[in-house]
């Protein structure tokens, strides 16, 4: 019994403290009996003041246990027991460990949505992946996304292997990162459209080299516009290496996570990589070639239409960008990376992948700073003034423009 029901101990139902009868047990009832007593008329217009029966009554709880194969222990409980802090923080239940025995106890709902984790990340164990507490993380925001019912499971999204080099495995960490892989492997040229720091070209330089090593093309090359220095780079000292490096080192740090760097400048030397601005790309037919275009934001509709037409038999084209980062020079310069989805949809063999900041694999703030900025972009952003002046106008020009 509870406190509120031991308070109204002695009192029969249906009848009030004062011998009259009364409403139920409704709040009511416990009015002084010098006050006016109120006519049924004004009874009926009261509303209800019965509690709740979910605050008085407790929750209930459940139970459940599911047994721990020995060879998923010790990856389930992580390095001093990381992975299974973790999991205690992200999820709602209590989980308790003995011997290979999971206890999980809770609301019903709770429970059963641990249960649904911990199967996912016993399944990553099994498989002989590495349960870290990025997986579980990355497992209860798939899980709760409602993702596993389209098919994917979180197990199969984080055990995809692409390439493992000196004990490092580069995988997709996400579904949408996971659908992007699989378009690459499905489709002749691809898009990875999304924000900083969600592994588009990253994951793209991967699959070009897992290509490579399969024997699958002869060569890979690497491109992105260089529009810091207007694409005209004949005025700039030295050799075409030092001339193009500063804008592309980004793509070598990538080749040194997945290529021995010893063998990087072999490789470059025979041809069978190839670093280069846009520019270069004119003129040429490239076959047998894993082709990738990164800053493709940066693109001319006029750059993009040629470097797609670049496309030679037994090739694939990857192109990544970021539409919310465009550098080119001129307001007024549309980004080949904006119009071409409208200029290619519908045609067979092209396919589209788009990322979020919930893709973000960086460090977790950077999925924060994408959202604030979005956000801000959305509130900032006016259609009619977009052919507008500049800012620093006239003061009475800016008050003509909000009007």
């Amino acid at each position: 019994m509870t406190p509120r029901g031991r308070g109204r101990a002695g009192v029969h139902a249906g009848q009030t403290p004062g011998g009259g009868r009364g409403d139920g047990g409704s709040i009511d009832a416990v009015t002084p009996t010098r006050a006016r007593r109120p006519g049924r008329r004004e009874q009926a217009a009261q509303p209800l003041t019965h509690p709740d029966p979910d605050s008085v009554q407790p929750v209930q709880s459940v139970q459940s246990r599911m047994a721990v194969p020995d060879a998923a222990l010790l990856a389930l409980l992580g390095r001093r027991d990381e992975t299974l802090r973790m999991a205690e923080e992200m999820l709602d239940a209590d989980v308790h460990v003995r011997g290979n025995e999971l206890t999980l106890s809770g609301a019903p709902a709770d429970v059963a949505f641990a249960e649904r984790v911990f199967t996912e990340l016993i399944t990553l164990a099994e498989r002989g992946q590495q349960v870290a507490p990025d997986a579980v993380r990355r497992t209860v925001e798939m899980l709760g996304a409602g993702e596993e019912t389209l098919g994917e499971s979180p197990a199969e999204v984080l055990s995809l292997d692409i390439l493992s080099r000196r004990g490092k495995t580069i995988r997709p960490k996400t579904l949408n990162q996971k659908r992007y892989v699989d378009a690459i492997d499905a489709h002749t040229i691809v898009f990875g459209i999304g924000p900083a720091g969600t592994g588009k070209t990253y994951l793209a330089m991967a699959k070009a080299v897992q290509a490579l090593q399969a024997k699958m093309v002869n060569r890979i090359i690497l491109t992105r516009p260089a529009v810091e220095a207007g694409e005209r780079l004949g005025y700039l000292p030295g050799t075409l290496f030092e001339k193009i490096d500063p804008y592309l080192r980004p793509l070598y740090d990538a080749l040194h996570d997945m290529i021995d760097p010893e063998s990087i400048p072999k490789l470059m030397a025979a041809g069978t990589i190839e670093v280069a601005p846009l520019a270069y790309m004119r003129g040429r037919t490239l076959n047998d070639a894993f082709i990738i275009l990164d800053e493709a934001q940066n693109t001319t509709p006029e750059q993009m239409k040629m470097f797609l037409t670049r496309l030679g038999f037994g090739s694939k084209i990857v192109v990544t960008g970021d539409v919310t980062q465009v550098d080119l020079p001129g307001g007024g310069t549309r980004s080949g990376l904006h119009v071409v989805r409208d200029i290619l949809d519908g045609v067979d063999d092209v396919h589209f992948s788009a990322l979020s900041s919930q893709d973000v694999v960086r460090h977790r703030l950077v999925a924060d700073i994408v959202d604030a900025y979005s956000r801000w972009d959305a509130e900032t952003a006016r259609p009619d003034l977009r052919s507008a002046a500049p800012r620093n106008g006239p003061p009475q020009d800016r008050r003509a423009r909000r009007r």
